[in-house]
């Protein structure tokens, strides 16, 4: 089996551009959760979010792409652009071929906006709606491009057309998971011989009123709207929910000795991968974590790391009442009582986001192996007792990380982890 490694990070969340800036944000404790500005949020429960100020796709896409794309699918376009950028990789040395792509959306319509726009057509004149209505005016009041713009896995297309990846690939539909998946399908690629190099993470538009309005329905968001960015409180006593972000996190994979030839830099090897399926009950967590406690293990097994040389874990932490005390037993069953990594959860600093967050806590286990620090869980005030593990509360923490565990969990019961290692770590 050949060897994985990170040697790109594309990073866009509230708290900036780019690997650099976000991750000195989060080692810095500085948090991008504030009232909703893209739109009025008053009729939901939850009226926070961290979102992206003055994102200008126009930046990473022509004109003639953006007419045909939804802000979900630029910020995938950004998020690759800034890890290709990071990984400063000449692809014209590679075969196109064997260069993958894999990617973790959410994406589910066209803009929000040109449905609501054409829907107008198909109401009578006492406002009910009546599909002969639509029917006979649909063609003239729907976007030229709605269909277009609204396939699902648009961004494996737009992608594959700027860097003329023509290998393997793959789009992976969902939450948390699918982010963290995708990657885990860009290591199984490459590392089996499939592909040389591969761009893979995931992304998504959560703080969008099409999402919210979805979200803030299932009661798994804070509705604790009166502490603005405090109200993220993973592993809290006083935890009530998620907020939720928009952005993308984005990773170039290559074959290990083929990085160290053209000198290129390696934040980490990504060395194991596996999921499981928690099937006990729709939105809610078996109370063990077993089979997210089962994921952990099948990956540091494949990535031949003994438990207790784990360093780190980039927790899914969610803040939901059930969701991290299971995650917490989960971790005590695989780690024990005795020398336990430790762990955090960025969220309340970057927003829950969703397709993108398990790709985000594996390229934050990649920077954190690269430079010997783990960013904190902010507003842990209280530590639940039922979670009783070393959080890295409010602040940053010197560590030298040699081997991290990533964590996602999706909202219909996946599990996935992700094993990754210092590139000269035994």
């Amino acid at each position: 089996m050949r060897r994985v490694a990170v040697t790109g990070i594309g990073l866009l969340t509230a708290l900036g551009t780019g690997r650099e800036q976000v991750w000195h944000a989060l080692l810095e404790g500085r948090a991008g959760v504030r009232r909703i500005e893209q739109y009025d949020p008053t009729s939901f429960r939850t009226q926070l979010a961290a979102e992206i100020d003055n994102f200008d796709p126009g930046a990473y896409a022509s004109r003639r792409a953006l007419r045909m794309t939804t802000r979900n699918d630029q910020l995938a376009i950004a998020g690759a652009a800034l890890a290709m950028t990071d990984a400063d990789v000449d692809l014209t040395g590679f075969d196109l071929t064997r260069a993958g792509l894999f990617l973790g959306g959410n994406k589910e319509i066209s803009n929000p906006e040109h449905l609501l726009e054409s829907s107008l057509v198909a109401r009578d004149s006492r406002g009910r709606a009546d599909t002969r209505l639509l029917g006979a005016g649909a063609s003239a009041a729907f976007y030229p491009l709605f269909y277009v713009e609204g396939l699902q896995s648009a961004s494996l297309f737009y992608l594959s057309q700027a860097y003329g990846l023509l290998g393997a690939n793959a789009y992976f539909h969902g939450t948390a998971d699918a982010g963290a998946t995708a990657i885990g399908r860009a290591f199984r690629s490459i590392r089996s011989g499939e592909s040389d190099i591969a761009l893979t993470g995931g992304f998504d538009d959560a703080t969008s009123w099409w999402s919210l309005s979805k979200l803030d329905a299932l009661g798994v968001l804070s509705a604790d709207n009166e502490r603005g960015e405090g109200a993220f409180r993973p592993f809290d006593v006083e935890r009530s929910g998620s907020i939720l972000g928009e952005g993308a996190a984005f990773l170039v994979l290559e074959e290990l000795g083929a990085a160290r030839r053209r000198d290129a830099r390696i934040y980490a090897e990504v060395t194991g991968f596996a999921a499981t399926f928690d099937g006990e009950q729709l939105l809610t967590p078996e109370p063990t974590g077993r089979a997210l406690s089962v994921a952990v293990s099948r990956a540091l097994d494949e990535a031949k790391v003994n438990v207790p040389d784990v360093d780190y874990v980039a927790t899914h932490g969610c803040a939901t009442r059930l969701g991290d005390v299971s995650e917490a037993r989960a971790l005590q069953a695989v780690f024990g009582t005795g020398r336990t990594p430790v762990a955090s959860s960025v969220k309340p600093a970057t927003g829950h986001l969703v397709a993108g967050a398990g790709a985000l806590n594996a390229a934050v286990c990649a920077l954190a192996v690269d430079s010997s620090a783990v960013p904190p869980t902010l507003n842990l005030d209280r530590p639940d007792p039922d979670c009783p593990l070393d959080w890295v509360p409010r602040e940053a923490r010197r560590v030298d990380v040699r081997h991290a565990v990533s964590i996602a969990r999706g909202l219909e019961g996946q599990q996935v982890a992700l094993a990754l290692s210092s590139a000269t770590a035994p």
